[in-house]
C-alpha cells in the first residue's frame, strides 16, 4: 500500500485481526454449519494484511489469482440457496475481491503522471470504489450501534468485522 508506513501497519493489524476473530467464529462452530461469511470475511481479511504488507514484494499475478478465485468463489455463491440478506452479502464480498484485483493491478501499472502522489488507478473507478466502501462502513457503523448489531441477525462481533473491512478498503483505495 502507498503512503505512511505506519497506516499501512496498522490497517494490516487491522485486517489481521479482523481475518483471525472470522477464523475463530468459524471454528467456535465446529465446522458444523458454518456460515460461509465468515469464511469469505476471513479469507478478505488475512488476505488483505499480506496485500498491504507484501503486495510491492510478490508479482500483481498472485494478488490477481488469489482475489479473482475469492471473487469466483463468491459470485457462485450467490447463485444458490440463501438465507434473507446472505445474497446481497455474498455479492458484496465479489465486489470486494474485485476491488483488490483492481488495487493490485494498479499497483504494477506504471506512471502515468511523473511525481504525483495519486497516479495509479483510474480515477473514476476508485471514486466509485471509494463512495461504495464509505456508504459501505457508514451503513455496517450504523448497523452496529443499532440493538448491538442484532439488527443484521449476526451480533456484534461480525458487525464489527464489516465495519473493519469497509474501512480497510476504504483506506486502502483513498491510498492508491
Amino acid at each position: 500500500m502507498h503512503g505512511p508506513a505506519v497506516l499501512s501497519w496498522l490497517l494490516a493489524l487491522l485486517t489481521t485481526a479482523t481475518g483471525v476473530l472470522c477464523l475463530l467464529r468459524l471454528r467456535g462452530r465446529g465446522g458444523h454449519g458454518a456460515c460461509s461469511s465468515d469464511a469469505a470475511e476471513a479469507a478478505m481479511g488475512l488476505g488483505t494484511a499480506a496485500m498491504i504488507t507484501l503486495g510491492d514484494r510478490l508479482p500483481a499475478s498472485l494478488w490477481v489469482a488469489l482475489f479473482g478465485l475469492l471473487g469466483a468463489a463468491a459470485l457462485a455463491a450467490t447463485l444458490g440457496p440463501q438465507a434473507d440478506g446472505q445474497r446481497a452479502h455474498q455479492l458484496h464480498h465479489a465486489v470486494g475481491a474485485a476491488a483488490m484485483v483492481y488495487m493490485a493491478l494498479a499497483m504494477r501499472a506504471p506512471e502515468r503522471h511523473p511525481g504525483m502522489v495519486m497516479s495509479m488507478g483510474l480515477p473514476p473507478l476508485t471514486g466509485l470504489l471509494l463512495l461504495y466502501f464509505g456508504g459501505y462502513a457508514l451503513w455496517s457503523g450504523s448497523r452496529l450501534l443499532t440493538v448491538g448489531g442484532a439488527a443484521t441477525g449476526g451480533g456484534p462481533a461480525p458487525q464489527a468485522c464489516r465495519l473493519a473491512m469497509g474501512i480497510g478498503m476504504f483506506a486502502m483505495l483513498l491510498a492508491l
